[in-house]
């Protein structure tokens, strides 16, 4: 019998709820998928297995390592086909995870105990089992050698403990970031006895082994990644697998640059396109595949926020620390000539960190809630942005706009900047610096873009530089300006501190390019990952977007709306498509097949 606590008593403090098991976990809420369900929505179970598909990729490789930023330019393909995680993530919800190599997990309603129970049928491909210490191996190896996003993720993690071989428990107490039992679900698990810790940061061409559905059947180093299905895939049948990985070969080819691609495609060397170029888009799929049926254009949609694309500035830079400097040098993207004149018409300018979907702060006053989350932050976000009511500057489309050429001069004089000697200075010191480019597209829009700039007398110098050059400057962030790109999730989380937290603007390799450090946005990263429910998270989110906007720390570039893609109709999709498959990387062609003839 319980008795009521005696008059005067303190009371215990509650007790915390214990675990309770699931087959799946949702980043807010509940999964969508009961516990029996049999196959993704999105997935054709019945689809035929067999045949080769071919995809192409630009530029080249000179590693099979994947998880090191300093082991070189890693082959695309391997995560997910290769190597797999302790859950499957549905493409059908924002941000929900299943079994793959656990079964299920336990967690309690704080998110600061997470045990993982791993499915017994679990195998690498070598036919070793997976226990529970190739996770703690590969938990530790990642958190001291795996890229910044792991090492500080997994950093955050009191303890991690294996009771038995087929159980993991993670202790995360006073961490409260409610993502993070998600992201330790999707950490990569490695062969305990197949991994070389002592050269796990160096480049190689060894072929690894994995856990996943396919294994490495051949290598050109540079130019093609051979995958095979693996005929004994322990997981085929699970529900988070079942109907996926129909073909038997992945014939992943690398080409010199996108013009040597395309005409890869266009001979038919390739089953799968996705495009990005609205000129090729537009008038460059006459070819005779197209015209006989053998190859199909479509346009799809998806709920994906459509993210950034910019010219961002590196604050790290003196000349750049100006803010209303960087709102005047956007003032100057012409993108209605651009779109008209580049792009025959077909991009839509972008607006929020997030656009075109609930996420996005675009043509929204801030509610009560965002208020109060930015109420400590009171000189964070613009009265325009605010309300609502901020739209990137719209020019008159003629390539010589008068009046926002003098509104962005108008800023500047108030700013202390004039023109003398035709030049724009400030202090004597002239407004001068190098854009940055990988290739000839982007050459082409940052030349438009620097001749704009040269009417208010800026001397902005576009240089192309090789990939390899490219990446070693952009991760040392030796640049000026440069175009980034910032891929949007619709449940965006940790990801975001290595894009735009304050600890990440000197960490090299980082992806806060522009090296903002603020504490309005360190604050909203830690609210969007404390959010316990929907409601609270889309707020988070949509003030979080508001202070990255009133920051201008890049020129907004554009997006397409809808998503282009063509195929060889020798391949075949399942005719329901996931809500969010990111348009980047194109549909999940692990659900498609090669039709039988």
């Amino acid at each position: 019998m319980i008795s009521a606590p005696c008059a005067g008593a303190v009371p215990s403090p509650p007790v915390p709820d214990a675990p309770s098991p699931t087959h799946g976990i949702a980043m807010h809420g509940a999964p969508a998928l009961p516990s029996d369900f049999d196959h993704f929505p999105y997935a054709e179970p019945q689809a035929r297995k067999g045949g080769r598909l071919r995809v192409g990729v630009a530029g080249a490789f000179d590693s099979l390592n994947p998880f090191n930023l300093k082991s070189g330019s890693a082959a695309q393909g391997l995560v997910g086909n290769v190597f797999q995680s302790l859950m499957a993530r549905s493409l059908d919800e924002p941000f929900t995870l299943y079994g793959l190599i656990a079964r299920s997990i336990d967690i309690d309603s704080a998110r600061a105990q997470v045990t993982f129970h791993l499915d017994p049928r679990a195998r690498f491909s070598d036919g070793q089992p997976i226990t529970s210490a190739d996770v703690l191996f590969s938990f530790e190896l990642l958190k001291t050698k795996g890229r910044p996003q792991q090492r500080i993720a997994y950093g955050l993690v009191k303890s991690i403990d294996a009771p038995d071989a087929h159980t993991v428990h993670y202790d995360l107490t006073g961490v409260g970031d409610r993502e993070l039992p998600l992201i330790l679900a999707i950490m990569p698990v490695l062969p305990k006895h197949a991994t070389d810790v002592e050269r796990f940061a160096d480049a190689t061409l060894a072929k690894p082994i994995g856990s996943g559905p396919y294994v490495i059947d051949d290598v050109k180093v540079g130019e093609r990644l051979l995958l095979r299905r693996n005929k004994d895939y322990w997981g085929a049948d699970l529900p988070s697998q079942r109907g996926f990985n129909n073909f038997d070969e992945v014939d992943i080819q690398y080409y010199r640059d996108g013009n040597s691609l395309f005409e890869a495609f266009k001979a038919g060397l390739l089953d799968y396109r996705d495009e990005t170029s609205t000129t090729r888009w537009a008038s460059g799929y006459d070819f005779p595949a197209v015209a006989d049926g053998r190859v199909v254009k479509e346009t799809l949609k998806n709920d994906m926020p459509k993210g950034m694309e910019g010219f961002v500035f590196n604050m790290r830079r003196p000349m750049f620390k100006d803010i209303r400097l960087r709102e005047a040098l956007g003032m100057m993207f012409d993108f209605e000539w651009i779109n008209a004149n580049l792009y025959a018409g077909l991009y839509t300018r972008t607006k929020s960190f997030f656009d075109q979907s609930e996420l996005s702060s675009s043509g929204r006053p801030a509610s009560a809630a965002e208020r109060a989350l930015l109420a400590p932050f009171p000189d964070a976000v613009r009265a325009d942005i605010l309300e609502g009511r901020w739209r990137p500057p719209v020019n008159d489309g003629s390539g010589r706009d008068r009046e926002m050429a003098k509104r962005a001069l108008d800023l500047l004089e108030r700013a202390g900047y004039a023109i003398e000697g035709g030049a724009l200075r400030k202090n004597g010191e002239p407004v001068s610096f190098e854009i940055m480019v990988k290739d000839r597209n982007q050459e082409r829009l940052a030349l438009n873009y620097a001749s704009s700039l040269q009417r208010i007398g800026v001397d902005a110098r576009v240089r192309l530089v090789d990939e390899v050059q490219y990446q070693r400057r952009r991760q040392k962030f030796d640049f000026d300006m440069m175009i980034g790109q910032w891929i949007a999730s619709a449940s965006p989380g940790n990801e975001q501190r290595m894009r735009w937290g304050s600890a990440s603007a000197n960490q090299e390799a980082s992806f806060n390019l522009a090296g903002a450090s603020s504490p309005a946005i360190d604050a909203l990263i830690a609210a969007l990952l404390a959010a316990k429910s929907h409601d609270d998270f889309v707020t988070a989110v949509r003030a979080y977007d508001r202070v990255l906007l009133s920051g201008f720390y890049l020129v907004p570039l554009f997006h397409a709306s809808e998503q282009w893609l063509a195929h060889s109709t020798d391949i075949v999709r399942p005719a329901r498509l996931p809500r969010y498959a990111s348009p980047m990387f194109g549909p999940t062609l692990e659900s498609w097949w090669r039709r039988d003839h």
